[in-house]
């Protein structure tokens, strides 16, 4: 620890730390643009000068580090004239229209000016003008004549989202910020950018304009989409959501959001919300009322149920409903008698689990792995925030292996990282790489090997192998595409025998937001119940589509049509106007902004959110339309009269969900390749309902790629 004298009080940090990390240390704010603490150090903007005693002009407090002993004023008449000039240049070519600007309001600019700029300037020559430029359907560049060269939005580009998509052109007054290709900005974190940008030369193309900052309410809310469970901040403007932008959580998103927690908002606001309950009369959909609709729900499954039985009912629920709605589902279905219930819609394996299935390890962990093992993941676009986090990894020394497809990943570049040993090969040998790793394991250790493996270890093999016995951190994480195959318990068991071997956690990256809650609750069939593959076949007569679109959501896709034509009664929950060619009944229920509710995110840690707007027309809260169906059927167990009862219900603790984490697996394995469809993994703005239908994220590249490839799928 190093000792300094700030502003006359004594300040300890740690050795090798900046002027600026004592500043906020002490709870001092020293004034900056380029300098930011996810960021290297710049010091390319100068407004940190401070006065530093015995050296002979004022030093920037991000770049200079602290001595013992060292004296450092930040408020002295000297400091506070070198940070007035220094704005002063800064504002020469800088449009001075705050009140037409974006940005206005929330400026980082802006703000300090009023305290260090001029009350008038002196510069009489011509301002310079930068030409707009256009980056994506994302991000505006319209006023770059704005930019300040802080070069945030380089440096996070290069250091946090792995592409340097951005870079600066010429020197002085001719740099320039572009993309010198004249390509858009793809990387699925670029919003982050708009929010790291000090002045409003980098602002939203889908927000701008729209509102100013003064006129939105903030409330807290979870993003309802990756395993991430990122904390947002939902801005609001006469009940419409308006903007989101990441809540800081060091422990699970940091400072960062992806692009499809920022901008899926406008699918809230859009043109197919389902507002007001339908019925299929005749072919024609017609709106009815609430009490119509429900009645109508009750009678049809009191019917079914006593033509068929109740094993003729069955619920299919999404991954990305709360703990609250799926525990209502599950009652609901149990209630009736029917153990019919499922979330694993993607599945091709439906083996029971001993416990439930989850990262194995904090996500904050992710940042400080020196080896990592990721099977079966296009881990740059499955979890973009897990991704940066192992990106982190990667850049202090950790190596980081592959077992993938072409599909998931093809090179370096896909993933936006240094990947040291990556074995590409199709999914259905993804069990045998994994026991040439473990018989490579077994060979230096001398211990026996699992399973036989097909054939001597490869080299990649070997040097996967070689990584995770050497380090200390490590971890094996098994991501969508390996949850999703049809050999899933046997990956799982292979990765459980290799982490033992080599002291590392075992996880799975988990798919949406509530993967892990849906295993808490127990939204999973009984003994005897019919899993979500066999539902999806047509073996039932009543279906209840709790927040999902079979088509996109399940691995039957189209076939999914077919299969829900076998059924008397198909009754779709959803905020949107889903399903319409097999449904009977459409209810409007409330996305995650217009209800409370609760996620558990990939880590196990349960995570509450309240409405940040009311639900649109007609749309109820999907716990409340699930217990008036369960008052209306008779069925015990449904006087809730808030989601913190259901919750209560639930019994979700911190410490009873940690007890129920396991990744266990059965201990038998069997190697050699199974004859099989590849995984079923959705694309990274095809997850769920409500990034599908935000017009943004679907102009993206990622949105056209993936696209594309349904197109030639379709062809083919």
């Amino acid at each position: 620890m190093v000792e300094i004298e700030l502003d006359g009080k004594k300040v300890e940090v740690t050795e090798g730390s900046m002027v600026m990390h004592a500043a906020e240390k002490a709870g001092t704010y020293i004034p900056h643009f380029c300098y930011h603490k996810k960021l290297s150090i710049a010091a390319n903007c100068r407004m940190c000068l401070v006065d530093v005693e015995k050296a002979p002009k004022p030093m920037p407090a991000c770049a200079t580090p602290v001595t013992q002993g060292m004296i450092v004023r930040t408020k002295s008449d000297k400091a506070i004239k070198a940070q007035q000039s220094v704005m002063e240049f800064l504002l020469i070519n800088h449009p001075l229209d705050c009140p037409i600007c974006d940005q206005g309001g929330e400026c980082q600019l802006q703000d300090l000016a009023v305290g260090y700029g001029g009350s008038s300037s002196r510069y009489e020559e011509e301002k310079r003008v930068v030409f707009h430029k256009d980056v994506g359907p994302l991000i505006s560049m319209e006023e770059m004549s704005r930019c300040i060269h802080c070069t945030r939005c380089v440096r996070f580009g290069q250091e946090v989202a792995g592409v340097m998509e951005l870079g600066m052109s010429n020197r002085g007054e001719h740099s320039e910020i572009e993309t010198f290709l004249g390509d858009s900005v793809d990387s699925e974190l670029s919003g982050n950018m708009i929010d790291i940008c000090p002045v409003g030369a980098l602002t939203s193309k889908p927000f701008r304009y729209s509102a100013r900052t003064w006129e939105l309410s903030r409330r807290k809310s979870v993003s309802p989409h990756d395993s991430t469970g990122a904390n947002l901040i939902v801005q609001v403007k006469n009940n419409r959501v308006m903007r989101v932008v990441p809540l800081e959580n060091e422990d699970v998103n940091e400072c960062w959001i992806a692009d499809r927690d920022r901008f899926s908002y406008e699918a809230l606001n859009g043109p197919e919300r389902l507002t007001q309950p339908m019925l299929k009369q005749g072919g024609q959909w017609q709106q009815v009322d609430w009490q119509t609709a429900l009645e109508y729900v009750a009678n049809g499954l009191k019917q079914i149920k006593a033509d068929h039985g109740a094993q003729a009912i069955g619920t299919l629920v999404s991954p990305h409903s709360t703990l609250e709605e799926l525990h209502l589902a599950k009652l609901l279905t149990n209630g009736l008698g029917s153990d019919n219930i499922d979330y694993r819609l993607r599945n091709a394996e439906f083996s029971a689990a001993e416990g439930v299935r989850w990262l194995g390890t904090s996500i904050a962990s992710l940042s400080q792995l020196q080896r990592a093992l990721v099977i079966g993941s296009n881990l740059r676009k499955d979890h973009p925030l897990f991704a940066q986090r192992i990106r982190q990894a990667v850049r202090k020394g950790g190596v980081l292996s592959a077992v993938t497809s072409q599909a998931l990943f093809a090179d370096d570049e896909a993933w936006a990282m240094a990947v040291g040993n990556a074995v590409r090969v199709p999914s259905d040998r993804w069990v045998d790489v994994l026991a040439q790793v473990a018989a490579a394991i077994a060979e230096t250790k001398g211990a026996g090997a699992p399973v036989a493996a097909n054939g001597s270890p490869s080299d990649a093999a070997k040097a996967i192998a070689a990584s995770l016995l050497d380090g200390e951190r490590k971890a094996i994480l098994l991501g969508n595409a390996a949850a999703h195959h049809a050999q899933a318990s046997t990956l799982l068991s292979l990765a459980n025998w290799i982490g033992a071997q080599t002291g590392a956690t075992v996880g799975f990256l988990t798919e949406a937001a509530n993967t892990v809650g849906a295993q808490v609750v127990g939204a999973l069939p009984k003994a005897g119940g019919l899993n979500a593959g066999q539902m999806l076949a047509g073996g039932l007569k009543a279906a209840l589509l709790l927040n999902n679109e079979p088509v996109f959501d399940s691995a039957a896709g189209e076939s999914a049509v077919e299969g829900l034509a076998h059924a008397q009664m198909v009754v779709t929950l959803s905020p949107f106007k889903a399903n319409l060619e097999f449904s009977d009944v459409l209810l409007p229920i409330a996305p995650f902004t217009e209800t409370a509710g609760t996620f558990v995110n990939a880590e196990g840690r349960a995570q509450s959110f309240h409405a940040v707007v009311k639900p649109l027309g007609e749309a109820r809260p999907a716990w409340k339309v699930l217990r008036v169906l369960g008052n209306l059927l008779g069925l015990p167990g449904f006087a809730f009269e808030s989601s913190a009862d259901v919750l209560a219900d639930i019994g979700a603790s911190a410490e009873a969900i940690v007890g129920k984490l396991s990744n266990a697996a059965p201990a038998s394995v069997t190697a050699g390749a199974a004859t099989q469809a590849a995984p079923v993994v959705a694309s990274i703005y095809q997850l769920d309902s409500i990034v599908r239908r935000a017009p943004s994220l679907q102009l993206t590249a990622d949105a056209r790629l993936a696209q594309a490839a349904v197109a030639e799928e379709v062809l083919a």
